[in-house]
């Protein structure tokens, strides 16, 4: 090859190696444009999604008593007021809250409850009648208060599109059938609530 045939061929060679690097260039700077728009619209759309999704309120009510009957319902039914999804997912003896036969007759356990108002010593909570005393006397300051009966805390998370979810496994531990429990009330394992409860914004126990 002579000299002057090497120095064009030389020429050539730099003249493509430019040409493939500006076309690689190009090529990687198209593509990550590209990889970095379809991030961004990601983004915006699980923010857009994020933004107009309500904030979701789930709690469990695991006791049955009147004084623990109150709190899940009084929080959830107000969540709703505000706009918030909200869901009570009724177990073990929190089921009875919304037992027909019981959800009227919840009581106050007048024994190894410390937070009793009337300080007493703890055996004279087992005393007959101490229960009923306890009872009369939590119903007498709700209505004082001017405090919504359970049966009405109920009747209004139903109003307020509150979902009642009675839990399938307590029902079947404690032989409890869906015509035992009011009206309207979801049934509902675990894995209901917990599918619910995923993406809960607030999550509660009581």
């Amino acid at each position: 090859m002579s000299i002057v045939n090497k120095e064009v061929q030389e020429l050539v060679d730099e003249k493509l190696k430019e040409a493939i690097e500006i076309r690689l260039n190009g090529w990687i700077e198209q593509k990550v444009n590209t990889l970095v728009e379809a991030r961004l619209a990601a983004l915006e759309a699980k923010f857009k999604k994020e933004e107009s999704r309500k904030k979701r309120f789930a709690i469990v009510a695991s006791k049955g008593s009147m004084d623990m009957a109150y709190p899940p319902l009084i929080l959830a039914s107000t969540a709703a007021a505000l706009d918030m999804e909200a869901a009570i997912f009724f177990t073990f003896y929190g089921l009875d809250i919304i037992n027909k036969k019981k959800f009227r007759h919840l009581k106050v356990p007048s024994l190894a409850n410390p937070a009793m108002p009337i300080p007493v010593p703890n055996f004279i909570g087992a005393l007959p009648g101490m229960t009923a005393m306890a009872t009369l006397m939590m119903k007498s300051w709700m209505t004082k208060a001017h405090v919504a009966t359970v049966p009405e805390l109920i009747e209004l998370c139903q109003e307020c599109g509150v979902r009642l979810i009675g839990c399938q496994m307590t029902m079947d531990v404690m032989g409890v059938k869906k015509s035992d429990l009011i009206d309207g009330i979801e049934i509902g394992g675990a894995a209901t609530f917990l599918d619910y409860a995923a993406e809960a914004d607030i999550p509660m126990f009581v």
